[in-house]
């Protein structure tokens, strides 16, 4: 395996050199400085994972989402978030460039061992890893069975007979097993919900969606869910920042345009209020913020955009691709539908 290149390198150190000066700047407005230790709890990952990421001098980069969420955990500047972005791309590209899968590894269509659940680098060799040293032989004695008579062969339809009936016969008890399961489950749940808990469609509510399929944003929440309220409420006319954290005056500006609408002013975005938040969006009418959020979703999403705030030709097609891969009316208009699809394809939420 080769070493990073000269703008890879680059790239990582100054990714870490801006995440570094976050953290060393975060005491401020009479907040102090988080230790590694709770930012690493925050961030749901290891202390010495976000201590790689800190230093300059370690090759380990920093994934694009912690990047993100550093920046609102620590109340970085927003104009810092663009480079950190580019950068953090720039230095994840190079380490796909410079990490080829050596000969005698598992192939394309093989099994890949996942990686560690907190972006740690540090990989541990299996039995079959080439770089854990040759595999010593399994040895063979001159007594075996090379001299014994070749045992009797079983009639191959007999053989295929055996392993159809076993094979349905395991499926079969593994059908009544779940089906067993799920109905012991569904009931005890039924049972317990009826007598002293909440209805069993509250229970299912309580993941984080609403029963029409929009997400749940409330305080505490950081990042996507956040930024796409606060950016559909300055569409609205609030003044807030997009700083990506749900906190108190976001919530109260949530309640203030919930009472502005004859909805339950409770500070949380459900399906009634996000049906209220969204705006209708096509070449004639185009809100700034709107289309801010709009194009931040889709980039989000997966779907590459521009992030300008203008609905551009380019926005439109970004917009087409979103529809199209989503089995929606492709449009080019953020109706109500696909603000919903958008919403619902942005991967799980962070709360803090």
């Amino acid at each position: 395996m080769t070493g990073p290149t000269a703008p890879d390198r680059d790239a990582v150190r100054a990714l870490a050199e801006l995440l570094r000066t976050w953290w060393e700047l975060s005491a401020r407005e009479g907040r102090p400085k988080p230790t590694q230790q709770s930012l690493a709890g925050r961030l749901g990952i290891g202390q010495t994972t976000l201590s790689r990421y800190l230093n300059p001098r370690h090759p380990s980069t920093a994934p694009l989402r912690t990047v993100e969420l550093l920046h609102t955990v620590l109340r970085a500047p927003a104009a810092d978030l663009p480079r950190a972005r580019a950068l953090a791309e720039a230095a994840a590209a190079g380490a796909a460039r410079k990490s080829p899968r050596p000969a005698g590894t598992a192939p394309a269509d093989g099994p890949v061992d996942p990686a560690p659940a907190d972006g740690s680098d540090a990989t541990a060799a299996s039995p079959q890893d080439p770089s854990a040293g040759p595999q010593s032989p399994v040895p063979v004695s001159a007594s075996s069975d090379m001299t014994a008579p070749p045992p009797t062969p079983v009639p191959a339809a007999r053989v295929t007979r055996r392993t159809a009936a076993a094979r349905a016969a395991l499926a079969f008890l593994g059908v009544l097993t779940l089906g067993g399961g799920i109905g012991l489950g569904w009931g005890a749940l039924a049972h317990r919900a009826g007598q002293d808990g909440p209805p069993v469609a509250a229970v299912a509510a309580s993941a984080g969606s609403t029963a029409a399929g929009w997400p749940l944003a409330r305080k505490g929440d950081l990042l996507w869910k956040a930024r796409a309220v606060q950016y559909l409420l300055r569409a609205h006319g609030h003044d807030i920042e997009a700083d990506g954290d749900f906190g108190v005056r976001t919530a109260a500006a949530v309640k203030k345009f919930q009472a502005a609408h004859g909805l339950l002013a409770d500070g949380k975005v459900g399906a009634r209020t996000w049906s209220h938040l969204i705006i209708r969006i096509d070449s004639q009418h185009a809100p700034r913020q709107a289309v801010v959020a709009l194009q931040y979703l889709l980039d989000n999403s997966g779907t590459a955009t521009d992030i300008t705030g203008l609905f551009t030709p380019s926005t439109t097609r970004s917009l087409e691709t979103f529809q199209r891969d989503r089995a929606l009316p492709v449009t080019g208009i953020a109706d109500r539908d696909t603000w919903r699809a958008l919403l619902t394809s942005q991967g799980p939420g962070i709360h803090r």
